[in-house]
């Protein structure tokens, strides 16, 4: 086992695109960390160069405290899963998960040895007669994890290992590989472009996004999974990671009365915030009076809520999932109904519509479409990010 570091790695492709900017990341010794974002964010290029498969045009890796920027990817002494697994097919289970041993001229003793106990591990043990073409989908995923175990090797990188199984399958061999994990005590990391993959199964999630220019980084917070969750440091981060993703609202700060409440802007509409909410957040008091962005998750919404306490709209859409079920609204043109510090109804506002809005509601709860409810807002859960550089006002 050993740590996995990055330190200010850059990587530009000889036509000009940058990949890879101001990268700095560590992999905890023993670690399940995942890399998640976008389309061209540079996860698996990141994940390549660890293996020693892209070389970077800036900065240095290291694994167990030694640099191997430089060194061959033989002697980086990592194992790599692919997405299309990459087995022989014509060789059967336990060729397969010994070729790399037999290439490095280990004893044929120790390499039955090390091949039948992570078979054992694996649940192979019956199929090491078998060819690829015999095995499923899940079958073929553990044999490439096997190929990777047998060489003992001090970090294992993974390349969306899943995205090639079924929906079922794949929320199992998650399960399996995080269990695995906390088994070998390998430190691993594990490209995926899948968010619920991410949280699910990393010790930490470090998000990254696309750069346009080098003073940029792709890197934009790593953390454990509730924290990204709970506290994402920016835009971004709140944006991407969630399923459905955080509602934006632009509002406006005020206090009147003694009472704070944030005004969605092309609405009349304001939102009564909680006491003591902005002398305990600087951050968030220095933009009184000034716009601000506010993120709302779906969970922040509740129903039922007493008569005249909630946002009235009309149900557009829903959505059911098993255990939970969405609920898609227009945010009314509404106005505070004066003196009463609660959000007006519809009948006290008039007709309109601003901002499209996703909310969580307990499936028992669930309206129907066209229906006028009364939703509340929590605005306790409530996030403000800065407008022009998108950072969270903590």
């Amino acid at each position: 086992m050993a740590t996995l570091s990055f330190k200010s790695v850059g990587k530009r492709f000889p036509d000009g695109t940058l990949a890879l900017a101001n990268v700095d990341l560590d992999v905890r010794d023993g670690e399940f960390l995942v890399l998640v974002g976008p389309s061209g964010c540079g996860k698996s290029t990141l994940l390549r160069s660890a293996a020693g498969l892209e070389d970077l045009s800036q900065g240095q890796v290291l694994i167990g405290g030694r640099d191997v920027t430089n060194a061959d990817p033989g002697d980086r002494d990592v194992a790599m899963v692919f997405q299309n697994y990459a087995l022989y097919p014509h060789m059967d289970v336990y060729e397969n998960m010994a070729f790399g041993l037999g290439q490095r001229k280990v004893p044929p003793a120790v390499i039955r040895e090390k091949v039948e106990k992570a078979a054992r591990i694996l649940d192979l043990s019956h199929l090491l007669k078998r060819k690829p073409g015999a095995l499923s989908g899940g079958q073929r995923q553990r044999v490439a994890m096997g190929r990777a175990i047998v060489r003992d090797p001090q970090c294992f990188l993974m390349d969306e290992p899943l995205s090639n199984l079924d929906a079922k399958l794949r929320v199992q061999m998650r399960a399996e590989l995080k269990l695995l994990n906390a088994q070998l005590g390998v430190t691993t990391l594990y490209v995926t472009h899948d968010q619920v993959e991410a949280m699910t199964m990393g010790d930490r999630v470090a998000v990254l996004r696309p750069v346009t220019k080098e003073g940029e980084s792709n890197l934009q917070q790593c953390a454990p999974p509730r924290e990204l969750y709970e506290n994402p440091v920016n835009l971004f981060v709140a944006g991407f990671i969630g399923s459905p993703a955080m509602n934006f609202l632009s509002v406006r700060l005020g206090e009147e009365a003694g009472a704070a409440f944030a005004a969605i802007a092309g609405t009349a509409l304001r939102l009564p915030l909680p006491a003591g909410l902005l002398q305990a957040n600087a951050g968030l008091a220095a933009f009184k009076g000034r716009d601000v962005i506010l993120g709302l998750r779906p969970e922040s919404f509740r129903l039922p809520v007493p008569a005249g306490e909630g946002l009235s709209c009309e149900v557009l859409l829903t959505e059911m999932t098993g255990a939970d079920a969405y609920v898609f609204f227009d945010l009314p043109a509404a106005s505070a109904v004066a003196g009463t510090g609660r959000l007006a109804t519809g009948s006290e506002a008039g007709a309109g519509a601003a901002n499209r809005i996703t909310a969580r509601v307990e499936p028992a709860r669930l309206p129907e479409r066209g229906d006028h409810i009364e939703i509340g807002v929590d605005m306790g859960q409530a996030r403000f990010f800065a407008p022009d550089t998108g950072l969270a006002l903590r």
